[in-house]
């Protein structure tokens, strides 16, 4: 019989939802993708490679078209100047690379702090490379690292470090203190860090994305990971990419080969393509997204949920305090089933959940949708 490294691990609570959703025919703002079109541009790039027969593998480490092109855009936006040929590496989606980097890092034994509440595939990660998750809660209710415990959970067999800004779930945004904050703690013991910034252009009312690869402490430690999917609204291309210095860059591709390989070619070249012919096209990205952040809150005025307007990502938490005494995950099942609309429970996100009652909602969604789900809303 066949021992699982995995025993409490399910159905992600993302694929329950969505499955939910359908079935209740509810308005999914549970899982994160957008129900809009991305860039025609884009697409057609897409089929128009397809059909001329860019099909067979590329690249191992990506098509150098695409990492070109990335490298120009981590200049243009971020002012991060990297090698395409040895430091950054397209994967098929930004997961992919959070497990590559934890398998290649973490062996047996070694720590891995994770922030709480943290994205569903960190710790499993962890556990399958026999490492061990230390997870430490961030501080409500604006969910910033909490330094002086970080620290104090750092030991002689702590590895890495992972963080996540903007924020999944709670839409946060670390500051370019925090930052500077964690330059000098991973300098200091020696940790390696990975740091998802999937979300890195959907920050709103003024706030500026602080990447890891623009502190130079961090810079030499760090993968950085980003999602084309988040940022162009493809999410079903399953396509991102990783920054790495070159030697941290030769271990992540050791382990990559053997898991995915290549991401799809076609895609790759689409991508090369629309970064190429609109380099600031994420830069516009915010505003929209701010707007349909807006609309959902706003409409949400008359509800009896709590809500601070989320800081970044394309998630709004709900508190549900004045409503109901329930377990989130009770209630957000219930809600997909009676009220019609999905969402997530934030629990699930920690290790140990802490008493609050917070949902996360989707709003990367048509503006009729958004409308829709408010108004069931504040039915409840």
């Amino acid at each position: 019989m066949l021992q699982s490294k995995l025993p409490d691990v399910g159905t992600t609570i993302f694929t329950r939802m969505s499955a939910l959703a359908q079935a209740h025919q509810a308005l999914n703002l549970s899982q994160g993708f957008p129900d809009f079109p991305p860039p025609h541009a884009l697409r057609a790039a897409l089929a128009r490679h397809a059909m001329e027969g860019h099909n067979q593998y590329a690249p191992m480490a990506g098509l150098p078209a695409l990492r070109e092109a990335i490298a120009v855009q981590l200049g243009r936006h971020r002012g991060v100047h990297c090698d395409p040929e040895t430091e950054i590496t397209v994967v098929p989606g930004a997961t992919e690379a959070i497990y590559c980097a934890i398998t290649a890092c973490v062996r047996r034994g070694d720590e891995v702090i994770l922030l709480d509440p943290c994205y569903d595939s960190y710790r499993p990660a962890v556990i399958l490379a026999e490492g061990t998750p230390v997870h430490v809660p961030m501080k409500a209710p604006a969910f910033a690292p909490d330094w002086e415990r970080i620290e104090q959970a750092i030991s002689a067999r702590t590895r890495l470090l992972v963080i996540n800004s903007p924020h999944n779930p709670t839409g946060a945004v670390m500051s370019r203190e925090d930052l500077l904050q964690l330059e000098r703690l991973v300098t200091r013991h020696g940790l390696l860090v990975i740091s998802d910034e999937v979300y890195e252009y959907l920050l709103y009312d003024g706030r500026r994305h602080h990447s890891a690869l623009q502190f130079a402490g961090l810079r030499e430690r760090c993968f950085a990971v980003f999602s084309f999917g988040k940022t162009f609204g493809v999410t079903g291309w399953k396509t991102g990419y990783c920054v790495a210095p070159a030697a941290l860059t030769a271990e992540l591709r050791k382990v990559h080969q053997f898991v995915c390989f290549v991401a799809v070619t076609p895609v790759q070249q689409a991508l090369a393509d629309f970064m190429t012919g609109e380099p600031d096209y994420p830069l516009a990205l915010a505003a929209s997204y701010q707007r349909k952040r807006d609309l959902f809150c706003a409409a949400l005025a008359g509800s009896r949920f709590s809500l601070q307007p989320s800081a970044g990502s394309y998630f709004q938490l709900l508190d549900y305090t004045a409503i109901s005494a329930s377990d989130d995950t009770v209630l957000c099942e219930q809600w997909t089933r009676e009220a019609g609309v999905a969402s997530i429970p934030v629990s699930v996100f920690y290790q140990q959940p802490p008493p609050q009652r917070l949902l996360r909602f989707c709003f990367a969604k048509q503006d009729e949708q958004l409308l829709r789900a408010a108004e069931r809303l504040c039915r409840i």
